[in-house]
């Protein structure tokens, strides 16, 4: 089943420092995603200023709970970068 995950940062002082430290593993983790085909697209939430604020990804699970699974490991989410998370259920239209 396809999700969309809508994921805020913090934002207190520290939250772009979390998410800097963060990046790279978690690029690498989407990276294997998309390789295997549980990752369908994301990217990063900009403020006007074109700061990094958030991330939205459009995911493909079989269960709630496989996506529970991976999020639970996600840099973003055991480095405390994402405060926030939305996940819906999608469906890609094109």
């Amino acid at each position: 089943m396809q999700y969309v995950v809508i994921a805020h940062d913090g934002t207190d002082a520290k939250a772009a420092d979390r998410r800097t430290a963060a990046r790279p593993a978690h690029i690498e983790g989407a990276k294997r995603m998309k390789e295997a085909g549980t990752l369908l697209t994301g990217g990063a939430i900009l403020d006007d200023d074109g700061n990094m604020i958030g991330s939205v990804m459009v995911v493909d699970f079989s269960t709630r709970e496989d996506l529970d699974t991976w999020l639970d490991g996600d840099p973003y989410v055991t480095g405390n970068a994402w405060e926030r998370i939305e996940v819906k259920p999608f469906r890609v239209a094109i």
